[in-house]
């Protein structure tokens, strides 16, 4: 067998619902007993230059204990990272658990029939290596068998290890993990795993403090982090091991915000900032670049449009904005060689008008573009994106996430369906001067495009989440499913009460029968139509003002999803930056109303209502 140095492109094609099922491939529970039972690994393909990734994975799962035994034939004899490297399996003395193979997948049958032949007990191929031969002959075997996936990753995110990233584990666990982390532990001879909505808004991302015990997510206020000796200290900052470094990258507070986030979307991974518009320069900054084009809905929120329209500009980014129900106006701006991705609002804000999630997945893909949806007003609760062929879902956590109007923030998911990989885009497949040349997609794999929003988009641009407004956000999410079931009982009476009102003259929530988006709400939407909807009264813009000032419950100001209802003007406030013609389009007209219902009794809205709509 020959195993030159690993030139395999650490990289794969993930684009389905989940991920490419192959032969061979484990849940996360199978995954995690490997890796407790595994603590002899050998990597075919080893390479010794500290830029490659098995360098990366080999300094890693040294960390954690495991012993390493780099195989390359090129190197035979000399050492790596203090380990010394053999020219084959056959030549290693010792039991070895677990063959990590860094070679093309044409060399895989030949590997799995010599570690049959040295008795290993998993085979297990990285990231962009799939052999279905191979994975037979070794399950025939008796052997476990991975491929498309990482120890490294599966380690990193089964652990817990809340480094440069939320990375979702989907593992919860009520134990406290042990230090230095290692896979989970097992109770009773099992872990536990959930997709339930109402189990993963309490605990995804989140165990007992190691060092107290204490059960709810401490708040870590500090700047920067201690490093356990300089060889820690240049790991980190070389990538190769997840760990704080300083709280403008990653917090571990923060971290457990964006796993409970991106276990709620199903994603892999996530990247909390400071606003809703931070988490849309973030997740674009990655796939932009100057004459680039943004293909965006003309419904979206006022600020929205105007930061697109506006202030993305400067970065010399375009945008062309389309009529997203409208799918052969899509198709011609897609088609558009500078387009770069297509952005919609699931749930739009203000007027609750319904974006057709699968139909602009299946435009935006067939262009090898990624869907960007902003999931603000809907949650996953309402839509999960990811199941409509979403690539990227965002946030403004201020809103319906926290639920409590106290902490700004931001949330960008990468549901893990799009390949980052296929040369789209430089910052991520192109080798990175400031990380002395690594690529991304290359390097982290599916996880190349959150590792870059962390490594480098905060990095530079620097809209970190405090961990004060994380902390608060946690604490809103925990009951956010029972949040989101009052909302849109609430809404419902409402919007009802307002249809039927002598004075309203249009009513844009998406539930009634009689709302153009009503078939939408019904396939996207899983308990309600929304909570925040527009509607419009008699008498104009005068009236619209006054209905405003004669709310006594209801409170006036620019926010939305809070546990109070809240109502404002949006022509004259939220979209008073647009032109006219940009409000028409958004649905807006000047005696609009935007009404965010709260979870205050519905009884005592409707009467708040009424009475204000009685002084016009």
């Amino acid at each position: 067998m020959t195993a030159p140095e690993d030139t395999t492109p650490h990289t794969g094609k993930h684009a389905g619902k989940d991920s490419v099922e192959h032969a061979g491939e484990h849940a996360d529970s199978q995954i995690a007993a490997i890796l407790q039972q595994t603590k002899t690994i050998a990597v075919i393909g080893a390479s010794d230059n500290w830029k490659r990734p098995s360098f990366y994975v080999m300094k890693y799962l040294l960390s954690q204990g495991y012993q390493i035994i780099p195989v390359n034939p090129r190197l035979a004899g000399q050492t790596i990272l203090g380990q010394t490297c053999f020219e084959s399996l056959a030549d290693i003395p010792q039991q070895i658990d677990m063959v990590d193979i860094f070679r093309p997948a044409s060399d895989c049958p030949d590997i799995v029939e010599q570690a049959i032949s040295i008795g290993a007990k998993t085979v297990w191929m990285q990231i962009g290596i799939v052999s279905e031969v191979a994975a037979s002959r070794a399950t025939e075997a008796g052997l476990d068998v991975i491929m498309d996936k990482c120890p490294k990753i599966e380690h990193t995110r089964l652990s817990g290890l809340l480094g440069l990233g939320g990375f979702a584990s989907g593992f919860l666990s009520s134990l406290r993990p042990a230090a230095p982390p290692v896979p989970p532990a097992k109770r009773d001879g099992g872990l536990f795993f959930s997709d339930k909505p109402e189990t993963l808004s309490i605990h995804a991302g989140a165990r007992p403090d190691a060092a107290t015990g204490a059960r709810q997510v401490p708040v870590y206020h500090t700047a920067a982090f201690a490093f356990d000796n300089t060889d820690h200290a240049a790991s980190l900052y070389d990538l190769q091991q997840p760990g704080n470094i300083y709280g403008r990258l990653s917090n571990p507070t923060t971290a457990v915000l964006e796993q409970r986030l991106a276990s709620l979307d199903s994603g892999i991974g996530a990247c909390c900032v400071g606003s809703g518009h931070a988490a849309q320069m973030v997740a674009l900054y990655p796939l932009m670049k100057p004459q680039a084009k943004i293909i965006a809905s003309t419904r979206l929120y006022g600020g929205s449009i105007t930061q697109f329209a506006f202030s993305f500009k400067k970065f010399g980014w375009d945008v062309a904005f389309v009529d997203v129900s409208d799918a052969d106006a899509v198709k011609a701006a897609c088609d558009d060689p500078d387009a770069a991705l297509l952005f919609t609002e699931s749930l739009a804000n203000p007027d609750g008008n319904i974006s057709d999630l699968e139909m602009l997945a299946e435009i935006a893909h067939a262009r090898q573009l990624p869907l960007v949806v902003d999931n603000t007003m809907a949650t996953p609760i309402l839509c999960r994106p990811k199941d409509w062929g979403a690539d990227l879902v965002l946030y403004s956590t201020t809103k319906f996430l926290a639920g409590h109007g106290q902490a700004l923030g931001g949330a960008v998911v990468d549901t893990g369906l799009y390949d980052w990989s296929n040369g789209r885009f430089d910052s991520l497949s192109m080798p990175d001067p400031a990380y002395h040349g690594i690529s991304f997609a290359e390097t982290f794999g599916p996880l190349g495009y959150i590792t870059y929003c962390h490594a480098s988009v905060l990095r530079d641009l620097g809209p970190v989440l405090s961990p004060h407004n994380a902390w608060l956000t946690l604490l809103g999410l925990e009951t956010l499913p029972l949040r989101m079931r009052q909302h849109m009982e609430n809404a419902e009476q409402v919007a009802l009460f307002l249809s039927k009102h002598p004075k309203v003259e249009t009513v844009s929530w998406a539930g009634l029968p009689a709302s153009p988006y009503h078939g939408l709400a019904k396939k996207y939407l899983n308990i309600g139509a929304g909570s925040v909807f527009t509607f419009s009264v008699m008498g104009g813009i005068e009236a619209g003002m006054k209905l405003v000032e004669g709310c006594n419950l209801i409170s006036h100001l620019a926010n939305i999803g809070d546990t109070r209802s809240l109502i404002i003007h949006p022509a004259s406030t939220t979209h008073r930056q647009l032109t006219s013609e940009q409000r028409q389009k958004a649905g807006l007209g000047d005696s609009t109303l935007r009404l965010s219902v709260g979870l205050e009794h519905a009884d005592d809205i409707i009467h708040d209502l009424d009475s204000a709509l009685a002084r016009i």
